[in-house]
C-alpha cells in the first residue's frame, strides 16, 4: 500500500477516516449521540488548518487499495509538548492514527506506524509517547505488539460527557 506525506488535499478524506473510525472504534466507550453528532465536514477544516501550518504535525496517509487516492488511515506526530520529558526535542508524540473500519486487520495500520516510527527517527527523535483509553483494549495490544508498552502514567479526560483514562505508552526509537 502507498503511503505519502498527507497534503491539504487530503484533509476531507482523512476527516472522514477520523470520523468513521471513531464511530467504530468507541462505540462501546463514548455515548452514541456524541459520536453520531461528529461532523467530518467540521474535522476538514481542523486538518485542512494543520496540514497548512509549518508548525503543524507530520501527518502520513495511506493510499486505498480499493481506489487509488483514496485514504484509507493516516497518522500524525509532533514533538512532544508535555514539560516532564527530559529532552523535549528528543521526543515524539504520535497524536493520531486512524484507519477506516473496512481497512481494520489489513495491515495498515502497522504499516503506518512503522512509517512513523521510521520518519520519527530520521528526524531525530530518540523517543515516542502516545496517549490511549484505557478501555480501548483492541488499540492497546495494537501498540503493544508493536513494542509499545504502558509507562505508568495515566490522567482523566472528558470526552463527549464522558470521563475517561487515558494511559501513556512509550516507545525507544533511537
Amino acid at each position: 500500500m502507498p503511503i505519502r506525506h498527507a497534503l491539504p488535499s487530503d484533509a476531507a478524506a482523512i476527516a472522514a477516516v477520523h470520523v468513521r473510525s471513531w464511530q467504530a472504534a468507541y462505540r462501546d466507550l463514548l455515548p452514541a449521540p456524541y459520536l453520531d453528532a461528529l461532523d467530518p465536514a467540521e474535522r476538514a477544516v481542523a486538518w485542512r488548518e494543520r496540514l497548512t501550518d509549518p508548525a503543524g504535525p507530520v501527518v502520513l496517509v495511506a493510499e486505498g487499495a480499493a481506489e487509488a487516492g483514496a485514504v484509507d488511515a493516516f497518522v500524525a506526530f509532533r514533538a512532544w509538548r508535555g514539560e516532564e520529558a527530559a529532552e523535549p526535542s528528543a521526543t515524539a508524540e504520535l497524536s493520531a492514527l486512524y484507519a477506516a473500519p473496512e481497512a481494520w486487520g489489513r495491515g495498515v495500520g502497522r504499516a503506518l506506524l512503522a512509517a512513523a516510527v521510521a520518519a520519527m527517527r530520521a528526524t531525530g527523535f530518540r523517543e515516542a509517547r502516545l496517549w490511549v483509553f484505557e478501555d480501548n483494549a483492541r488499540a492497546r495490544a495494537f501498540y503493544q505488539a508493536a513494542g509499545w508498552s504502558p509507562d505508568g502514567e495515566a490522567v482523566v479526560e472528558e470526552t463527549g460527557g464522558r470521563e475517561l483514562r487515558e494511559l501513556r505508552y512509550r516507545l525507544p526509537i533511537s
